[in-house]
Protein backbone atom coordinates (compact mmCIF):
# COMPACT_ATOMS: atom_id res chain seq x y z
CA UNK A 1 0.00 0.00 0.00
CA UNK A 2 1.76 3.57 -1.18
CA UNK A 3 1.42 6.63 0.96
CA UNK A 4 3.74 9.46 -0.57
CA UNK A 5 5.24 11.21 2.21
CA UNK A 6 4.97 14.81 -0.27
CA UNK A 7 1.13 14.79 0.26
CA UNK A 8 -1.55 15.39 3.50
CA UNK A 9 -3.95 13.57 4.82
CA UNK A 10 -7.75 13.41 5.92
CA UNK A 11 -9.12 10.68 8.47
CA UNK A 12 -11.65 10.00 5.81
CA UNK A 13 -8.88 9.07 3.91
CA UNK A 14 -8.65 11.96 1.14
CA UNK A 15 -5.20 12.87 -0.12
CA UNK A 16 -4.42 16.33 -1.27
CA UNK A 17 -1.08 17.99 -2.90
CA UNK A 18 -0.74 21.64 -2.18
CA UNK A 19 1.05 23.93 -4.58
CA UNK A 20 0.40 27.34 -3.61
CA UNK A 21 -3.13 28.17 -2.84
CA UNK A 22 -4.31 25.47 -5.14
CA UNK A 23 -4.66 21.82 -3.64
CA UNK A 24 -5.48 18.62 -5.78
CA UNK A 25 -7.43 15.94 -4.30
CA UNK A 26 -7.91 12.37 -4.39
CA UNK A 27 -8.69 9.21 -2.15
CA UNK A 28 -6.01 7.12 -1.18
CA UNK A 29 -5.11 3.88 -2.00
CA UNK A 30 -6.26 2.52 0.95
CA UNK A 31 -9.94 3.74 0.53
CA UNK A 32 -9.54 2.63 -3.09
CA UNK A 33 -8.26 -0.90 -1.79
CA UNK A 34 -11.50 -0.68 1.10
CA UNK A 35 -13.91 0.32 -1.53
CA UNK A 36 -13.16 -2.60 -4.18
CA UNK A 37 -13.74 -2.03 -7.79
CA UNK A 38 -14.89 1.76 -8.13
CA UNK A 39 -17.07 2.06 -11.17
CA UNK A 40 -18.22 5.68 -10.76
CA UNK A 41 -17.27 9.42 -9.49
CA UNK A 42 -19.83 11.60 -9.27
CA UNK A 43 -18.92 15.79 -8.41
CA UNK A 44 -21.77 17.98 -9.24
CA UNK A 45 -19.94 20.94 -7.00
CA UNK A 46 -17.68 22.53 -9.57
CA UNK A 47 -17.43 26.05 -9.78
CA UNK A 48 -19.46 25.93 -5.91
CA UNK A 49 -17.09 26.85 -2.70
CA UNK A 50 -17.25 24.66 0.16
CA UNK A 51 -16.40 25.04 3.79
CA UNK A 52 -14.07 21.90 4.98
CA UNK A 53 -15.49 18.63 6.04
CA UNK A 54 -18.61 19.20 3.34
CA UNK A 55 -19.60 16.46 0.44
CA UNK A 56 -18.53 17.33 -2.40
CA UNK A 57 -19.36 14.27 -4.43
CA UNK A 58 -19.45 10.41 -4.18
CA UNK A 59 -17.28 7.45 -5.35
CA UNK A 60 -19.81 4.17 -6.31
CA UNK A 61 -18.17 0.77 -6.48
CA UNK A 62 -19.30 -2.53 -7.03
CA UNK A 63 -20.69 -2.93 -3.57
CA UNK A 64 -21.15 0.52 -2.10
CA UNK A 65 -21.35 4.18 -2.37
CA UNK A 66 -19.31 6.51 -0.40
CA UNK A 67 -19.58 10.10 -0.03
CA UNK A 68 -16.30 12.78 -0.39
CA UNK A 69 -15.91 15.13 1.94
CA UNK A 70 -13.74 18.78 1.13
CA UNK A 71 -10.20 18.52 2.97
CA UNK A 72 -9.90 22.50 3.13
CA UNK A 73 -12.27 24.80 2.80
CA UNK A 74 -12.49 26.66 -1.34
CA UNK A 75 -13.93 26.85 -4.44
CA UNK A 76 -14.07 23.61 -6.07
CA UNK A 77 -12.20 24.80 -9.93
CA UNK A 78 -11.85 21.40 -11.75
CA UNK A 79 -12.99 17.80 -11.66
CA UNK A 80 -11.20 15.17 -13.54
CA UNK A 81 -13.33 14.32 -16.27
CA UNK A 82 -11.33 11.44 -17.49
CA UNK A 83 -12.99 9.52 -14.66
CA UNK A 84 -16.34 9.82 -16.32
CA UNK A 85 -14.95 7.55 -18.83
CA UNK A 86 -12.65 5.39 -16.85
CA UNK A 87 -13.88 5.43 -13.03
CA UNK A 88 -11.39 2.24 -12.41
CA UNK A 89 -8.52 4.46 -12.67
CA UNK A 90 -9.09 5.71 -9.05
CA UNK A 91 -8.13 2.43 -8.44
CA UNK A 92 -4.89 1.47 -10.61
CA UNK A 93 -3.35 5.17 -10.16
CA UNK A 94 -5.08 7.12 -6.82
CA UNK A 95 -2.37 9.59 -6.73
CA UNK A 96 -1.86 10.30 -10.06
CA UNK A 97 -4.50 10.34 -13.43
CA UNK A 98 -6.83 8.94 -10.38
CA UNK A 99 -7.03 12.33 -8.92
CA UNK A 100 -10.61 13.87 -8.26
CA UNK A 101 -10.86 17.73 -8.07
CA UNK A 102 -8.68 20.76 -7.98
CA UNK A 103 -9.89 23.50 -5.16
CA UNK A 104 -8.69 27.01 -4.87
CA UNK A 105 -8.06 27.08 -0.92
CA UNK A 106 -9.79 29.77 0.89
CA UNK A 107 -8.11 29.33 4.27
CA UNK A 108 -4.19 27.89 4.51
CA UNK A 109 -4.51 28.17 8.03
CA UNK A 110 -6.92 24.75 7.69
CA UNK A 111 -3.74 23.00 6.41
CA UNK A 112 -2.05 22.16 9.48
CA UNK A 113 -5.40 20.18 10.75
CA UNK A 114 -4.33 18.03 7.84
CA UNK A 115 -2.84 14.51 8.48
CA UNK A 116 0.90 14.03 7.52
CA UNK A 117 2.09 10.39 5.87
CA UNK A 118 2.90 8.60 9.25
CA UNK A 119 0.17 10.40 11.29
CA UNK A 120 -2.06 8.57 8.51
CA UNK A 121 -0.11 5.34 8.84
CA UNK A 122 -1.07 5.13 12.70
CA UNK A 123 -4.61 5.89 12.00
CA UNK A 124 -4.94 2.75 9.72
CA UNK A 125 -2.31 0.86 11.18
CA UNK A 126 0.09 0.64 8.79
Amino acid sequence: MEIPSELKYTKDHEWIRIEGDLATVGITDFAQGELGDIVYVEVETVEESLEREEVFGTVEAVKTVSDLFLPLSGEIIEFNEALEDAPETVNSDPYGEGWMIKIKIQNSDEVSDLLTDQQYKELIGA
